[in-house]
């Protein structure tokens, strides 16, 4: 049992200890298990229930950010009962009722974390402090995933994840109030590498450009580890910093570095610059140790190949999902997206959608929005009908396990959307792997912290 005064936060109690709040002579209640349901962080006593939506809406990602914005706002109306009801009757299992979340409206609120970590956390900080928000969700940086999860267990709300692929969001910096539907760097090297030798052989020297941080170093190693699993050799690996707008003092070198491949480990805006500029420093129109040069970018939506235009063309990737897939949840998603804002959705709008209405679900499931029983919820659970085929939450490390796409930009494109082909549907059981591998402790659930 915990024992806990009236008015005092457990945080207070821990700074003051048991003897401080006997001392005020007022008698402390004892709350059970069950009674620990009532005190917890942003308990909603209304009508409504407030999201935070964390969103990069400036910077390298702001892209991203936007489309995650739409998803959000889109599956709010869904879970509300408005609109064309979406993905609500098609998630299987699913508690969902179309009347907002145990009969509470579901509202939100929204901050630009500018694609950096510190005003991440400050974003996040305020919403849970001031609106009250019971979810925190959204990032399409892992640095600032990273760093919200880890304040929303510290406060004790749970954070669903958007767009971060870093292996630490669900490694080493795990937690047990966060969660994470969006695939990771591992997933995409092992899904990519066998296709990479298929096409250009097992004879080949890579040469790497990174984005300077979590995600950049996370899918730097895992595609390195992949490839010289293949027998190809690497070269040299250089750092790029986030937001870099001009390549050119990183591409020159790349000339006489005796490379015959060119892998840009890089997101968002980043790769809309990096790619074309080596594209127009005409690295694929040459040769090199008698082969033709290649250029690979790991990680690709939608939205970065529309604005990195030619130069996308015939290039490989990977991708969490893709509104060209033929399965009832993606045709519903993509129909219902484009209605709204004339444009499919991409990946990052398809997770941040698919998150929203899976703790939706789960707290539906929990018949309470007391976190560590949503936590149960959610763990290990099993489900289908998102797009991206049957799908794991799994328990250990609080990572979906489901198919991974492989992409490659398309020769012929028939409109400003057709922009990425699927070459190969990877197999969940052939990019699942063990969790020890990256480490990390997700933490208790209870007590769950009181934020006030």
């Amino acid at each position: 049992m915990t024992i806990l005064k009236r008015g005092f936060s457990r945080r207070r109690v821990l700074q003051t200890g048991m003897a401080g709040i006997l001392a005020t002579g007022i008698t402390p209640m004892i709350f059970s298990r069950g009674a620990w349901a009532q005190e917890f962080c942003n308990n909603p006593t209304g009508d409504t229930v407030t999201f935070g939506l964390n969103l990069p809406l400036t910077g390298a990602y702001a892209e991203e950010g936007a489309d995650e914005q739409k998803a959000y706002e889109l599956a709010v109306q869904h879970l509300n009962g408005e609109g064309d009801g979406g993905l609500l009757t098609l998630l299987q299992p699913s508690a969902l009722k179309g009347n907002g979340i145990l009969g509470k409206k579901v509202a939100f609120v929204t901050s630009d974390s500018q694609t950096k970590a510190d005003v991440a956390r400050a974003g996040a900080t305020r919403m849970i402090e001031r609106d009250g928000a019971i979810m925190v969700t959204g990032g399409s940086s892992s640095a600032e995933a990273i760093a919200v999860q880890g304040l929303c267990q510290e406060m004790g709300v749970i954070f669903m994840a958007g767009l971060t692929h870093s292996n630490d969001t669900t490694g080493k910096d795990k937690r047990r109030y966060g969660f994470r539907h969006f695939f990771n760097a591992y997933q995409s090297g092992v899904g990519l590498a066998p296709l990479l030798g298929q096409e250009y052989g097992t004879d080949r020297r890579a040469y790497h450009l990174t984005a300077d941080y979590t995600w950049g170093w996370t899918q730097e190693e895992s595609i390195k580890n992949a490839t010289e699993a293949l027998g190809w050799e690497t070269v040299q690996t250089v750092r790029t910093p986030l937001g870099t707008t001009d390549y050119s003092q990183y591409l020159t070198p790349i000339l006489n570095s005796g490379a015959d491949v060119l892998i840009l480990n890089h997101y968002g805006l980043d790769m809309v610059n990096s790619l074309p500029q080596a594209v127009q420093f005409g690295l694929r129109d040459r040769q090199a140790n008698g082969k033709d040069f290649q250029v690979v970018t790991p990680l690709i939506s939608e939205l970065m190949a529309k604005g990195a235009g030619e130069a996308v063309k015939g290039v490989f990737g990977t991708s969490n999902w893709h509104w060209n897939l033929q399965d009832p949840g993606t045709i519903a998603f993509t129909k219902s997206f484009g209605a709204a804002y004339g444009s499919p959705p991409s990946q990052a709008a398809h997770t941040a959608y698919v998150q929203a209405l899976l703790y939706a679900d789960a707290v539906e499931r929990a018949g309470t929005f007391y976190p560590p029983e949503v936590i149960k919820a959610l763990e290990g659970f099993e489900f289908d009908g998102m797009g991206n085929g049957p799908t794991l939450y799994r328990a250990e490390d609080h990572q979906c396990i489901k198919n991974v796409l492989v992409v490659r930009g398309n020769e012929s494109p028939t409109s400003e959307f057709d922009v990425l082909n699927i070459v190969q549907e990877t197999p969940r059981e052939a990019v699942a792997y063990d969790p020890a591998i990256f480490g990390g402790d997700l933490g208790p659930a209870e007590p769950a912290p009181i934020c006030a």
